[in-house]
């Protein structure tokens, strides 16, 4: 080996034991970078706080009001709520088909008429027209009926649901001018006698129905037991409808042997002077005839549409459907004797007769 080499050998083996030397203590550590603090963990922003959506009483379009029955409410007070009308309830009722309303209960209430005709796939809606005629304390015979049997019908139509309405909105349904009731009845009473106001009125005024009376002019203030122009008047300004039952009550159609001259001039006189006579005593004529006796033929349509007339009604016993001819319109007469199960069976409002 050669002096350059043991002199590293050398210098090597110094450093070594120099390093194995050095106490731990007297080394310095490298210093360390500070410790950086934690970042604050995210929070998330708050969610955004949504109005509570109040929703409106009623939802209503052109055609339709839909809102919920509260506690409390009727056909009759949602009527005069959304159709002005507490006496429109049956529109609510019929197109619900029921009468009855629950807290919470969805409501459709039409504004507008859905079925003029009244015809429906089933069949068609009727309208019984009710005769009557002379009432006292005890029935006598067929055409006087008892006081206390004509309150009770009128009780029962009230209890059952029926809705007397005038005959004009009768005649104006056969028109197709407006939708009635399902279960409309309308009443009328012939010839004019007195004891309608003892007897009928006070029943009527209670009840809220409405009321015509057919009388020929002849028999107006003709006797004791005949109603006055001036009774007429006052019915009239109280609502009552007052229509033309002829001049005489006569037989209008030709009689045996009469000649056909003969016959126009009697028609004349039975159909127009009558309306004379309205219109001088009532101020307005007349446009629905009550044939006497349900007695007419075409002769007599004929004559009385000349006159004026757009109805007409006989006495046969059933209801009126929209498509009847106005002037071969119906009546039910009601009895005297009569029970109650032999009135209810003429109250018949629709005709079951499958159209589809």
């Amino acid at each position: 080996m050669n002096g350059v080499g043991a002199l590293g050998l050398g210098l090597l083996a110094l450093l070594a034991t120099a390093c194995a030397s050095t106490p731990a203590a007297d080394r310095v550590a490298a210093p360390r970078p500070p410790a950086r603090a934690a970042a604050p963990a995210a929070v998330p922003p708050p969610a955004p706080v949504r109005p509570v959506e109040v929703l409106p009483e009623a939802f209503e379009s052109d055609d339709f009001v839909v809102t919920w029955a509260q506690p409390g409410d009727t056909a009759a007070s949602l009527a005069r709520r959304y159709l002005g009308d507490a006496r429109l309830a049956w529109m609510i009722e019929d197109y619900a088909g029921t009468a009855e309303l629950v807290p919470s209960q969805e409501v459709v209430i039409p504004k507008r008429p859905w079925n003029l005709a009244g015809v429906e796939p089933e069949g068609y809606q009727l309208v019984p027209v009710l005769v009557y005629h002379n009432l006292a304390e005890r029935p006598r015979g067929r055409m006087v009926m008892a006081a206390s049997s004509f309150e009770q019908q009128m009780r029962y139509l009230k209890a059952h649901g029926y809705r007397v309405i005038s005959l004009t909105e009768v005649v104006e349904w056969m028109q197709l001018g407006r939708q009635l009731p399902r279960r409309a009845v309308v009443l009328t009473f012939d010839d004019g006698y007195r004891a309608f106001r003892q007897h009928a009125y006070p029943v009527l005024r209670e009840l809220g129905f409405a009321a015509t009376l057919f009388v020929y002019t002849d028999y107006v203030g003709a006797g004791r037991n005949a109603m006055s122009w001036d009774d007429l008047r006052q019915l009239v300004a109280e609502g009552f409808d007052v229509q033309a039952h002829s001049k005489s009550h006569g037989d209008l159609k030709r009689a045996p042997g009469e000649a056909e001259a003969q016959h126009l001039r009697r028609l004349h006189q039975e159909l127009v002077e009558p309306l004379e006579t309205f219109q001088r005593q009532l101020g307005r004529g007349s446009r629905i005839l009550a044939y006497p006796y349900g007695s007419w033929d075409e002769e007599v349509v004929a004559r009385a549409r000349e006159a004026g007339y757009i109805a007409g009604f006989s006495v046969r016993r059933q209801g009126n459907a929209s498509f009847v001819r106005p002037l071969a319109a119906h009546r039910s007469q009601i009895y005297g004797d009569m029970s109650l199960e032999d009135f209810a069976r003429n109250l018949n409002v629709f005709q079951q007769e499958p159209l589809r």
